[in-house]
C-alpha cells in the first residue's frame, strides 16, 4: 500500500522493449535504497511495479504490455521523470490516503496550468469511471493523493500547491496527455453497492 505522497521524482536512465514487457531502468536517490530488495513494490508514477533487479542507485522495474495498456507508462523514455513512492509500513503517517497502486483507467488532460497563481489540472475520464469521483473526493493522480475540486459530467479539475508542482512530474505533461488514474476504494464500493441496492428496489417495484 501507498500513501499518495511523492517521495521524489527520479529519472529514467533506460528504457529496453522485450517480448510482451518492457523494462525501466530509474536512478534512485540514495535515501530511497535503504532497505529496497529484489521483489520490493514501488509505486513509478502511481503504478505499483517490483524491484527486478539493483546496481549502485539504478533499479529496473519490469511492466508487462498489458500494464502499458492500462496506464500512461508507454510514454517513458530514457530522460523522462517518474514520481516514486515506496511502500508504506505500517508504522508510517499516512498525510494522503490508502492507494493500491492499482491504475482504473487513464485520463486525458483537457486543460492546466502549472504555474502560480491558479495551478491545476483538467481532466476527462472515461464514462464508466467518472462515476466514482465527486468533488471534495479522494483520487491517486499519477500516484499522488489529491482532492477534487470541481466536477462537471465526464470532467473534474484539481488545483495544485506549489509543493506538489516541486514533487511531483506534472508540469511535464501537456494537453491531450494521459495520466493515470486510481479511484478510491472505499468510495468504489459504496457507489456499487448504492447502485446494486437501487437495482433490487427497482426490480421488486416492476
Amino acid at each position: 500500500m501507498y500513501t499518495g505522497i511523492v517521495q521524489t521524482v527520479a529519472p529514467v536512465t533506460e528504457v529496453a522493449r522485450h517480448d510482451g514487457y518492457t523494462t525501466f531502468a530509474i536512478d534512485l536517490p540514495e535515501t530511497l535504497l535503504d532497505d529496497l530488495k529484489l521483489g520490493a513494490s514501488v509505486s513509478v508514477e502511481g503504478v505499483c511495479l517490483s524491484v527486478t533487479s539493483m546496481a549502485g542507485s539504478t533499479v529496473t522495474f519490469d511492466a508487462m504490455d498489458a500494464t502499458l495498456d492500462r496506464t500512461n507508462l508507454g510514454r517513458l523514455k530514457g530522460g523522462s521523470t517518474v514520481n516514486i513512492e515506496r511502500s508504506a509500513k505500517p508504522t508510517d503517517e499516512n498525510g494522503g490516503h490508502n492507494i493500491a497502486g492499482h491504475i482504473a483507467t487513464t485520463a486525458e488532460i483537457v486543460a492546466a496550468k502549472f504555474e502560480m497563481p491558479g495551478a491545476f489540472i483538467r481532466f476527462k475520464m472515461p464514462e464508466e469511471w467518472s462515476k466514482y469521483v465527486f468533488k471534495r473526493g479522494y483520487l491517486a493522480v499519477n500516484g499522488a493523493s489529491l482532492t477534487v475540486a470541481e466536477a462537471e459530467g465526464d470532467e473534474f479539475t484539481i488545483n495544485l500547491i506549489p509543493e506538489t508542482l516541486r514533487q511531483t512530474t506534472f508540469a511535464d505533461y501537456a494537453v491531450g496527455d494521459a495520466i493515470n488514474i486510481e479511484v478510491d476504494h472505499q468510495t468504489m464500493v459504496m457507489v456499487d453497492v448504492v447502485e446494486r441496492t437501487l437495482e433490487r428496489l427497482m426490480a421488486k417495484r416492476s
